[in-house]
């Protein structure tokens, strides 16, 4: 249908081994026909997701009272959805609306380059806001202590070194793969194993090395992130006003939440790529695109809408002037 047209962009099978200069994405397969109905949601969240975290981020800068590691950590959450969006959901949008779309080799590279950066990024920031808030209900005598300017500023420059140090050895696992059957991913995006199950020479290693870096990286991180809110909800259980009881819970449920959907959306993604041999692929692809679009959406939603700081001033720059 849509490579009817475009055959002089794809590899044959009898072709000799070599690298291709470009890859075609071309979309979820077997949906093809519903790709128009399928980018009125995407576009959606997409919007969603960048004015929402836009606006978070806006009212962090501009409110010097909002200069607090929490507030902070909320402004890097939002930043990097914005990024970890904007890196995937245009092609994508490109792809439903026109058909299948030629990647570079090296844009191709970029691009699978940043979607695990940042999905690293992720994880790492919301492993930083489960210990400020560990530390903020559970040792708020040394908040202040513990969580300085300083800090924080080293763990923007940590999570940035850590999403750069595992990645790269992932993409360049992928430079030393010959691709002689195709070059057509069907795909939205560019994805280390969508790459690398292309290739005629074994990519055993690209998988090992993916798995054992999540499982060390983002697996690790939920480790933490649920023991830090267990930790928490004992403390909470333990307050004597029923009152706090309930806010403290209100908030931390709608934390838990936020971080079930992303690790649960990604984990599943990730383990039925490598072993879910008999799921469809167009729910594989799907799901790829849901785990790194729908928390970008519901983030500042949750993070946000539930903060009463953020929106109080969300509220007062949208409300009449007096």
């Amino acid at each position: 249908m849509y490579l009817k047209d475009l055959g002089h962009l794809s590899l044959t099978s009898n072709s000799t081994s070599t690298n291709p200069t470009t890859f075609l994405l071309t979309g979820i397969p077997g949906l093809e026909d519903f790709h128009i109905w399928i980018s009125i949601p995407f576009s959606f969240m997409y919007l969603l997701a960048v004015l929402g975290n836009g606006l978070v981020i806006m009212v962090v800068v501009w409110d010097r009272n909002l200069h607090e590691p929490m507030y902070l950590f909320l402004a890097m959450l939002a930043f990097n959805d914005i990024l970890l969006c904007t890196v995937t959901v245009p092609k994508m949008l490109r792809i439903f609306w026109h058909g299948p779309s030629p990647s570079i080799f090296t844009a191709c590279l970029t691009q699978l380059f940043f979607v695990h950066a940042l999905f690293l990024s992720e994880s790492a920031v919301l492993l930083a806001m489960a210990f400020d808030r560990y530390v903020a209900i559970c040792e708020p005598l040394h908040y202040a202590t513990l969580l300085t300017g300083s800090l924080i500023v080293k763990v923007g420059l940590a999570l940035v070194v850590r999403s750069v140090v595992v990645v790269t050895p992932g993409v360049l696992l992928l430079l030393r793969l010959q691709f002689c059957r195709t070059n057509i991913i069907h795909h939205t995006y560019c994805e280390n194993m969508g790459i690398a199950k292309l290739a005629c020479n074994s990519f055993v290693l690209n998988s090992i090395y993916g798995l054992t870096a999540a499982l060390l990286t983002t697996g690790l991180d939920f480790v933490f992130i649920s023991i830090s809110y267990w930790l928490i909800l004992r403390t909470v259980f333990q307050l004597p006003s029923r009152e706090a009881q309930s806010k403290a819970f209100g908030t931390c449920g709608a934390h838990i939440c936020v971080i079930l959907i992303f690790y649960t959306l990604a984990f599943f993604s990730f383990f039925t790529h490598r072993f879910g041999h008999h799921v469809p692929r167009h729910t594989l692809i799907l799901l790829a695109n849901l785990y790194l679009l729908v928390p970008p959406t519901m983030n500042p939603i949750v993070y946000g809408v539930k903060t009463k700081e953020i929106r109080m001033r969300v509220l007062g720059l949208c409300g009449p002037s007096k």
